[in-house]
């Protein structure tokens, strides 16, 4: 594929924001190269493969793991044995991707053998198992069997596990991973209860994926009557990456207040105040403008506030310079 030159140039820029001490500078970068996809791949690639810091290299397969080129998968392959806990675990995400595919072979094994490994640390071998047993109890049966008297017990536990408890309270995480990557559960109060379990430390790529698949879902007939419950378990996403410090909610929660004619979720309100920023300040004044409900009037105003105090924005604020002409109540509501 031909990169133009102004593309690869803000590649070029994003890779480097991946090895960026500012975490939050690190998650738009992900958020950004995997919306550009296959184009930068080989870049990321290279990253993920070199000598660099680890969180660097962590981001960098998240970054991969987003974007799930076959191209990603031999540097994934090649990082399962790395010393860095959290690339091992991030290579691993990727090298899950392809369990079910024409790499099956080399992944299951590999995978297989970081699960049998004593001397590897929990999460990892934690990771590996949960990776494969997406082939299903009946494929990976004698590797669950020998597993069941491993010195850990979170090991022998994960493999004790039922499937239908991996997809709720066993495993919130499997149930995170399960829902960004095939599909939403029938439940939705399952997924809400995964993601306050787990959203703490759940891959960030998998919130976005379910904010995604819950938005999507909310203009389809088959949300039905339980549309109040999805909006809640996108809320629940939303707020699992602000408190994170992750950005990469931010155009959706903005977008969100844009098109709602009615009050959302209060968790919506707790993730802007959290992570919102300047771009997010008109959608809350509009809202304000529109608001018929005191109680939603009153938080959409906390929330401008919060923002305004986090960013630091004066009144000479492009902004705030358009927000105090057109809607100045909510400037002076401060």
């Amino acid at each position: 594929m031909a990169i133009k030159a102004s593309s690869s140039r803000q590649i070029d820029g994003l890779v480097t924001d991946l090895a960026s001490v500012d975490a939050v500078k690190r998650e738009a970068a992900i958020a950004r190269l995997t919306v550009l996809g296959a184009r930068a791949v080989e870049r990321v690639a290279t990253l993920a493969a070199s000598t660099a810091a680890g969180p660097a290299r962590t981001a960098a397969f998240r970054t991969l793991e987003g974007i799930a080129d076959p191209r990603g998968f031999e540097p994934a392959l090649h990082a399962l044995a790395d010393a860095d806990q959290g690339v091992a675990v991030a290579a691993i995400a990727v090298v899950r991707l392809f369990v079910r595919s024409a790499r099956a072979a080399a992944a299951v094994d590999r995978l297989t053998a970081v699960t049998l490994d004593r001397r590897r640390p929990e999460p990892v071998r934690l990771a590996a198992l949960r990776a494969l047993r997406d082939l299903g109890v009946a494929t990976i049966a004698p590797l669950l069997k020998s597993l069941s008297a491993d010195p850990s017990q979170a090991i022998r536990g994960a493999a004790a596990a039922p499937p239908a408890q991996r997809l709720t309270e066993r495993d919130p995480l499997d149930a995170i991973a399960h829902a960004a990557n095939e599909g939403l559960p029938e439940d939705p109060d399952a997924i809400r209860l995964a993601i306050v379990q787990a959203g703490g430390i759940a891959p960030l790529p998998h919130l976005l994926k379910i904010v995604e698949r819950v938005r999507d879902r909310a203009g389809s007939p088959a949300s039905g009557r339980r549309g109040d419950n999805w909006a809640a378990v996108r809320a629940s996403a939303h707020v699992a990456l602000a408190e994170r410090d992750s950005r990469l909610g931010v155009y959706d929660l903005r977008e969100s207040l844009e098109r709602s004619r009615a009050p959302l979720p209060v968790e919506f309100l707790t993730a802007l105040s959290l992570v919102g920023d300047a771009s997010c300040l008109e959608a809350i004044a509009r809202a304000h403008a529109d608001a018929r409900d005191a109680w939603w009037r009153d938080h959409l105003a906390r929330a401008f506030q919060a923002i305004v105090t986090r960013e630091r924005l004066t009144k000479r604020h492009a902004a705030m310079k358009r927000i105090a002409k057109k809607w100045p109540g909510i400037v002076g509501s401060r």
